[in-house]
C-alpha cells in the first residue's frame, strides 16, 4: 500500500507514460464514449457524485490515469493498493483510518490495481466500507470483472468498459508526448508523421506501449547539434515485432476460441485462419486447438462430411507427433476444411434431446428382448426372449421394439439435406416406410 501525491514533480528519469500522464480531464485522450460530452462518467465526475466502480479493459488505456484525475478532481485522498504486499491486516488497518476520516468530511478514493490479482479474502476486505461508504472504490482490470471479482463486491460497484485507443488517439498522444515540456518539450526531436503513424500503428491501442516505443526510439536516435533524429533504421528495429495480445488462461483465450468456432460454423474460412493465427502467434497450446477442431467436426459437420471427423483427428495426431511451429499448417488445413465442409449440427441436437429425456422421463429398464443372457437363471427370467436377429431378416430390419415405454415413438436424429447427409436422410426416411408397412 502506498500513499502518492498527485501533484508531485515527476523525476526526469522516470519513463516518458510517467512524465507525461494527463493531470486533468481535459487532458485525456480517449475513453469518449465515457467521457464525451454529457456522457455519464464524465458528469459523475464533474459533479462529484463517483460511485466505487471498476474499470475494465485492455493495458494501457488509461484506466490508472483515469482514477488519479478522478481523485484530483473530488478533492479525494488517494490510496492505492497492490496485490503483492496489501495482507489483510493492513487493507484493515487503512479502511478504518478513512472511516475515521470520512466523519470529518474527508473523502478517500481506494484504488486496487489490477484487482484480479486480489485473492477473495483481500477483496472481502474492502467489502463493509464499500458498503458504509467510508471509501469510494476505484478498482482496475484487465480481466472480466464477471469472473475475477467477487459477486458481492462487484454488485456494489458500477462498471465501465475503457477500450483500446485508435490510432487517431495514439498520435495525439505522441505528439503531445514530443511538445510537453515533461517529455521531449525541451528539446528538438525530428521525427516524421509517417513514423509516428508507424509507432501509432504498433501500439496497438496501448498508449503506454507507444510512449516507451517513442522513448526508445528518441534515445537510439542520430544526435547532431542538439538535434534529435529518429531514423526509419532504428524505428524499424524496435516495431519489427508487435505483441501479440492474448491470454492463455484469460477471457482473450474464450472470445478467440468461441471466434474461430463461429468462424469455421459460418463457413468464414479467411477469419477462421486469421484467428487460428491469433491463437498460435500468442503461444496457444496447439493440442488444445486440435481438440476443438474434432468437437467441431462432428458438432458442426457430423455426417454431411463423414471425412471431417478422420481429418480432425489426422490434424490431432500430426500435433501431437511434431509440435509447433511445425503443427502449424496441419492446423490451418483442418481449420480449412471445416469451414467449407457442409454442415449440420443434427447429431448435436440428437445429443441433446436424448440427454432432455434421459433427465425428465422415467428410469424403464430396458426391454427384456435386447438383454443379454450370459446366464440361465437370466433366460429364465425372461432376458433375450423374442429378440429377432435383423441379418437374418430378408430386409435387415425387424418390428422387434427396441425403446422404453417412456419415450416411444421420440425421434432424436434428423438429418438435414446437406452434403453427405442426405444419404442418411434418405435412408432413415426408407427405415419409417418399412416399419409403417411391417408394423
Amino acid at each position: 500500500m502506498k500513499q502518492e501525491s498527485l501533484f508531485s514533480n515527476q523525476h526526469q528519469n522516470s519513463p516518458l507514460a510517467s512524465r507525461v500522464r494527463p493531470r486533468k480531464l481535459a487532458q485525456f485522450v480517449g475513453q469518449q464514449n465515457l467521457l464525451g460530452p454529457n456522457k455519464i462518467l464524465r458528469e459523475m465526475i464533474e459533479s462529484d457524485q463517483v460511485p466505487s466502480m471498476i474499470f475494465w479493459g485492455p493495458p494501457g488505456v488509461g484506466k490508472t490515469t483515469l482514477a488519479e484525475i478522478i481523485a484530483s478532481k473530488t478533492k479525494s485522498s488517494f490510496l492505492s493498493f497492490s496485490a503483492v504486499d496489501s495482507s489483510i491486516s493492513k487493507i484493515k488497518k487503512i479502511m478504518k483510518q478513512a472511516e475515521l476520516d470520512r466523519e470529518i468530511g474527508q473523502k478517500t478514493i481506494v484504488f486496487v490495481d489490477e484487482i484480479h490479482r486480489f485473492n477473495k479474502a483481500q477483496q472481502d476486505a474492502f467489502l463493509p466500507y464499500v458498503e458504509k461508504g467510508s471509501i469510494i472504490l476505484i478498482g482496475a482490470t484487465t480481466e472480466n470483472p464477471s469472473f475475477e471479482v467477487n459477486s458481492a463486491l462487484l454488485s456494489r460497484c458500477k462498471v465501465f468498459v475503457l477500450h483500446a485507443l485508435n490510432q487517431a488517439d495514439i498520435v495525439i498522444l505522441i505528439e503531445n508526448a514530443l511538445s510537453n515540456p515533461n517529455g521531449f518539450g525541451e528539446q528538438t526531436i525530428n521525427i516524421s508523421p509517417d513514423e509516428i503513424q508507424a509507432i501509432a500503428n504498433f501500439a496497438d491501442g496501448d498508449a503506454r506501449m507507444a510512449l516507451n516505443t517513442l522513448e526508445m526510439a528518441v534515445l537510439n536516435g542520430e544526435k547532431t547539434d542538439n538535434i534529435i533524429t529518429v531514423t526509419l533504421d532504428n524505428l524499424s528495429q524496435l516495431i519489427n515485432k508487435r505483441f501479440v495480445r492474448y491470454d492463455k488462461n484469460g477471457e482473450e483465450h474464450y472470445n478467440i476460441i468461441s471466434a474461430l468456432h463461429k468462424s469455421m460454423r459460418n463457413s468464414d474460412v479467411d477469419a477462421a485462419i486469421y484467428w487460428l493465427s491469433r491463437m498460435l502467434e500468442g503461444g496457444e497450446d496447439p493440442i488444445y486447438i486440435a481438440r476443438r477442431l474434432v468437437r467441431f467436426a462432428s458438432e458442426d459437420v457430423g455426417l454431411a462430411d463423414t471425412n471431417a471427423l478422420n481429418l480432425a483427428i489426422n490434424v490431432f495426431q500430426a500435433c501431437q507427433f511434431i509440435g509447433m511451429p511445425e503443427c502449424d499448417v496441419h492446423l490451418v488445413e483442418a481449420v480449412t476444411y471445416l469451414s467449407l465442409a457442409p454442415k449440420s449440427n443434427a447429431i448435436y441436437k440428437a445429443r441433446l434431446a436424448a440427454a432432455k429425456d434421459v433427465k425428465t422421463t422415467a428410469n424403464d429398464p430396458v426391454p427384456l428382448q435386447i438383454r443379454n443372457a450370459p446366464t440361465k437363471l437370466m433366460k429364465d427370467l425372461g432376458y433375450g426372449k423374442g429378440y429377432e436377429l435383423a441379418h437374418y431378416a430378408e430386409d435387415k430390419l425387424t418390428t422387434m421394439n427396441t425403446m422404453p415405454p417412456s419415450v416411444a415413438g421420440h425421434q432424436y436424429y434428423k438429418p438435414t439435406s446437406e452434403g453427405n447427409e442426405r444419404r442418411f436422410k434418405e435412408r432413415l426416411a426408407q427405415i419409417k416406410e418399412w416399419h409403417t408397412k411391417n408394423g
